[in-house]
């Protein structure tokens, strides 16, 4: 039997538009309150993408970045896991439309639905092409253009969302403590009418009925999503380092999906992981669905919690409902 080798990340590239929406101007919007969102969900702002811009657009200069980071060409990207719930169209794929942006000759690839916990289910997948040996370079991508899909009268969910992308580019470790050592998922699909978009596909196809009854926008049940979210995250937490014989304290850094500044506190809080080690980025910009993980690594980064042999806790749960947590140690 052939071995299985370790995927590490070995480039990371994030992008968000330059229009920023923030709680003061969605005062002007909707019934809501600058005070109000902060002390509920912790947003400040989010930033959004103009008339015509596509998750593809965000996704390929998310890879640009990547790309230059790691010094390689397009070209040399054998494969290609674009998490989104937002694909330019229902086919072809958003994966495809990337691949011929970018001008990846030598690429294959496909779209991967699971909602915010999207990322980590995609990271895992190109994972898997590097542990077999049938692939030596993946590019995993999590985009997302939410504001296309938001009702903007609608105060409950309009708040919450923002646009952006994120990638990160997936090779055989060359060291065997560093890469992604574990990982746990999870679905429950008792939970998909918590928080879905009804219309669009084949049991709601798009008719005038469909738009008048709004059924081609996020659809949220606040609560249902907020109880299951703060106890799932945890416990999946809990059981990767359980299952991994490791402790709190030995977290470097946990990049939680960035839904609700409360559900990341309260996760960290259970869990007994040093506030210092919890990455929040929520406040500038909002919950962008398959983006947050790869965003948050980037603050991460930024503060300098990322280190060669840092090790890494990342954690989701999203629509479906989907709940995934991967153990890494970062490589760079």
């Amino acid at each position: 039997m052939s071995t299985l080798v370790r995927a590490k990340i070995s480039a990371l590239g994030t992008y968000v538009p330059p229009h920023v929406l923030t709680n003061a101007d969605l005062e002007k919007m909707v019934e809501t309150s600058d005070d109000w969102i902060v002390s509920r969900v912790g947003i400040r702002e989010r930033h959004l993408v103009e008339n015509g811009v596509a998750t593809s657009d965000l996704a390929v200069e998310a890879a640009k970045k990547a790309l230059e980071e790691r010094g390689i060409e397009p070209s040399e990207i054998e494969a290609i896991v674009v998490a989104t719930v937002t694909p330019d169209m229902l086919f072809p794929s958003t994966a495809c439309v990337i691949q011929h942006k970018l001008g990846m000759k030598n690429t294959w690839g496909f779209d991967l639905s699971a909602a915010c916990s999207a990322f980590v289910y995609a990271l895992q997948t190109g994972a898997q092409f590097i542990a077999t040996g049938a692939h030596k370079k993946v590019m995993v991508i999590g985009a997302d253009v939410m504001s296309s899909i938001i009702d903007y009268t609608d105060r409950n969910t309009c708040i919450l969302f923002g646009d952006g992308a994120g990638a990160v580019v997936l090779e055989p470790a060359d060291e065997d403590s560093l890469g992604i050592i574990d990982f746990i998922h999870e679905i429950d699909g008792s939970g998909g009418c918590a928080l879905y978009m009804p219309g669009g596909g084949s049991l709601h196809p798009s008719t005038r009925e469909t738009v008048d009854k709004k059924m081609h926008y996020v659809h949220q049940d606040g609560q249902a999503v907020f109880k299951y979210a703060i106890r799932k995250m945890a416990e999946i937490c809990e059981k990767i380092l359980r299952r991994n014989g490791l402790k709190p304290s030995d977290i470097d850094a946990f990049i939680p999906h960035q839904a609700n500044r409360r559900i990341i506190t309260a996760t960290g809080e259970r869990l007994g992981l040093r506030p210092e080690s919890v990455i929040i980025n929520i406040d500038r910009f909002g919950n962008t669905t398959a983006a947050t993980i790869p965003l948050a690594m980037e603050t991460a980064r930024q503060e300098c919690k990322l280190k060669k042999g840092s090790l890494v806790l990342l954690a989701s749960v999203g629509a479906g409902f989907t709940t995934g947590a991967t153990l890494l140690r970062w490589a760079y």
